[in-house]
């Protein structure tokens, strides 16, 4: 028996390659994009990494209902909705005023308080409500901090800050008591690149120079004041840690408390108009406490 071609299982198959009939097209749905991506088209104020954030604080609904992730896909035509509530988280948090003119504002930052917002969208409260930042706190440190009320004031000031010509004092509660009752502290520091966001004292790094003096001490603690004379981040926390004294209640570089006991006491800075004015921020009631 000869045979003249292949034998196929599906004989629908065998009619369209002998070209009695032709295979329908498939249906193609709407087609469907990722929910941030819709957004941007629709909420062109924001990049879309805010709106990302808008979605993960659960700001957002498409047809009525809550919006779980950005990367969600819808057809084009959903009703998307976006409320950025007007209740901001640490809306209590209000910095107290030590001095107000026509240039400057000084605040004594409560522990908690923002210096400034972090991205595009920030939901809580920060400094920057009060006035143009000319230097910032870290967000678990308290005391006094002055803000500009126009561009040329800030400048003014912020060039005080970058040649060294302004004075701050600070008071800590750290853990121990340091073998010298008093002694400078000059060990320069670079970003921990184990850990980005952290420092550590390192020989090739910027230089770094703080006074310490123990002002009082029990059998856990010690109140030191600090003088640094350089300004860099998270300076007095890595030489504290360093020394083997880290500051109380520091997450980072200690053990965690109800707060970071790091206050800035005083700011030594000249006003615009010449005059040299020391500010003063009171010592938080808890900082004597643990004693």
């Amino acid at each position: 028996m000869i045979r003249t071609g292949k034998k196929f299982s599906k004989p629908e198959m065998s009619r369209v390659i002998n070209g009695d009939t032709v295979l329908a097209e498939p249906e193609i749905g709407p087609e469907k994009v990722r929910l941030d991506i819709l957004m941007s088209e629709i909420f062109k104020s924001y990049n879309r990494s805010t709106l990302q954030k808008f979605i993960e604080y659960g700001f957002v609904t498409v047809d009525g209902k809550m919006a779980k992730k950005a990367n969600q896909k819808f057809e084009r035509g959903v009703k998307i909705d976006l409320k950025i509530p007007t209740l901001m988280k640490n809306a209590d948090l209000v910095p107290e005023v030590i001095y107000e003119d026509g240039n400057v504002i000084v605040m004594d930052k409560p522990a908690g308080l923002l210096s400034m917002a972090k991205g595009e969208y920030c939901p809580e409260n920060t400094l920057e409500a009060y006035g143009l930042l000319v230097h910032r706190l870290d967000r678990d440190t308290s005391g006094v901090v002055i803000l500009a009320k126009s561009p040329e004031v800030q400048s003014f000031l912020k060039r005080q800050f970058q040649d060294r010509k302004t004075h701050k004092t600070y008071y800590a509660v750290v853990e121990g008591r340091p073998k010298l009752d008093e002694a400078v502290l000059n060990l320069p520091l670079a970003r921990d690149l184990k850990r980005p966001t952290t420092f550590r004292v390192d020989a090739n790094g910027k230089e770094a120079e703080t006074y310490y003096k123990v002002i009082k001490s029990n059998d856990k603690y010690s109140l030191v004041e600090l003088k640094p004379k350089t300004g860099r981040t998270h300076q007095l926390r890595v030489h504290m840690k360093y020394l083997g004294h880290p500051i109380l209640g520091d997450i980072v570089y200690g053990k965690k408390d109800k707060r970071l006991y790091l206050h800035a006491n005083k700011l030594e800075i000249t006003l615009p108009g010449g005059k040299r004015t020391t500010f003063e921020a009171k010592l938080p009631e808890e900082f004597l406490d643990v004693f």
